[in-house]
């Protein structure tokens, strides 16, 4: 007999019973499905081996000026307050004066004695286990949506999957108890859920949010995940929807969503044990807490976040982002750059070096890769009396763990630190250096999508040897 019911009005008779399985946050972020370790999230062999099992993209949302953080520029303070000897970009966001030089000073860390600027001190005495790329360029992408979709998808044009996806696609997951992709407070602007997002890979691939951005941290929830009150009853309920659901796919045809929100249901069924141990930072030491700033301001929330996330990747998940993102906080210091920047540093410096500090003393830095990523740096220029502009032509990240020789820069810009001079880095390049830690050959890593082959990197992308360990 043909199937006459909709797929509404299924999931409307079959609704009883559905608050017990702990997926009402899941389905309305079109969360990630999970499978099981027969499923598309099973762990797949990598192209080769790799220095680093798992990652966590530390991103800042806004645009952290280059010249106040990882890039000394000695000449923009000597000539401060004059005008730029050289052509400024084609490409501006807004218009710009004359240098501003950093209200920070630079001072040498550890061994290496790479300098990095008085916002970051925590950062800096990890200097020895960093690489910091002083030579990023995003090319023209001025504005905060395609420059941030650039580092997270590769295009800021385009919808592509963003690295996230790319690497659960790659190498699947480690604890099919748990999303392989987690996302913790991304911003719902500039992107939105694109910067987490699978675009035309199996929906599968897409990153599980916690958090939006606009609230605390420490009030994300994935909601209903305690244990089943009834998991043989559970089950049965479960079993019936696969059913019901497999049967409608069948009659419609491919369709990855369905797929996803099938294999969704299984993940937070698996989750109801497992997860609430996971996300319970309390579990974790007086001392530990304290050491990421988890209690106290103005550290509490990005503690919060770096914690979670460790405690996320010792788990075995495979990718995290942890955003420090609109509209609560942001980078974006068109005017009053000392206040701006001075505020976000103190809530991100010390539980970042204690996400840093705490892998190396549980053996997990070595291979797990950090990332510290930015969608521009600002310009060397004044916007206002005090301010900078955005700056896509030449910024700074850093990479620790996972493959990476710390104590070590990359690259250089000029003297003012307004174009790249030596060694530039284009996202393409960024892109191919973290999946080669991952153990995944950018060039092979691809997706038959709309009669062409994809791949993160499009066309382009070389691997930055340089910072990598011998």
């Amino acid at each position: 007999m043909p199937i006459t019911t909709t797929r509404r009005q299924l999931l409307q008779q079959s609704a009883v019973g559905f608050g017990s399985v702990a997926l009402s946050s899941l389905l309305a972020g079109e969360a990630c499905s999970r499978s099981s370790a027969s499923g598309p999230l099973a762990p797949k062999q990598s192209h080769f081996l790799a220095t680093a099992k798992r990652a966590v993209l530390l991103f800042m949302h806004g645009g952290v000026s280059h010249v106040d953080s990882f890039d000394p520029k000695p000449k923009l303070t000597e000539m401060n307050g004059q005008p730029l000897p050289f052509p400024k970009p084609k490409f501006e966001f807004a218009p710009t004066g004359n240098l501003l030089a950093s209200p920070w000073k630079f001072r040498k860390y550890g061994e290496s004695g790479i300098e990095v600027s008085d916002l970051f001190p925590h950062i800096g005495n990890c200097i020895d286990d960093i690489a910091v790329i002083r030579s990023m360029n995003g090319g023209d992408l001025v504005s905060h949506g395609p420059a941030l979709l650039n580092v997270n998808t590769g295009s800021g044009v385009f919808a592509r999957p963003c690295l996230g996806a790319w690497t659960l696609y790659g190498l699947g997951s480690e604890n099919q108890n748990l999303p392989g992709f987690l996302s913790l407070s991304p911003s719902l602007y500039h992107g939105g859920a694109q910067n987490y997002g699978s675009a035309f890979l199996p929906a599968t691939f897409q990153g599980t949010r916690l958090g939006d951005g606009n609230t605390h941290f420490k009030d994300a929830r994935l909601s209903s995940l305690a244990p089943a009150q009834a998991p043989e009853l559970q089950r049965l309920q479960l079993d019936l929807l696969k059913r019901r659901n497999e049967r409608h796919l069948q009659s419609i045809g491919e369709d990855s969503a369905l797929e996803a929100r099938i294999e969704s249901f299984e993940m937070a069924f698996r989750m109801q044990a497992e997860a609430p141990d996971v996300m319970d930072i309390s579990r974790e030491s007086a001392t530990t807490q304290s050491a990421y700033g988890v209690g106290i301001e103005p550290t509490d929330e990005f503690g919060r976040q770096c914690l979670f996330a460790r405690r996320c990747l010792e788990a075995g998940v495979r990718f995290v982002q942890v955003n420090f993102s609109y509209p609560r906080n942001y980078w974006d210091a068109h005017g009053d750059l000392r206040n701006n920047h001075t505020s976000n540093a103190a809530r991100v410096d010390l539980p970042v070096a204690a996400l840093l500090k705490d892998l190396k003393s549980r053996g997990m830095l070595d291979d797990t890769l950090v990332i510290f990523a930015t969608e521009f740096g600002r310009t060397p220029a004044a916007q206002g009396n005090d301010g900078r502009d955005h700056h896509p032509h030449a910024f700074s990240f850093w990479m620790a763990g996972g493959g990476i020789r710390g104590g070590t820069t990359y690259g250089q810009t000029d003297e003012f630190g307004y174009y790249v001079a030596e060694n530039k880095v284009t996202m393409p390049d960024f892109h191919a250096t973290i999946l080669h830690l991952l153990g995944l050959d950018h060039e092979r890593l691809t997706f038959r999508h709309a009669g062409r082959d994809y791949r993160l990197t499009d066309v382009h992308g070389h691997v930055v040897q340089d910072i990598l360990k011998a």
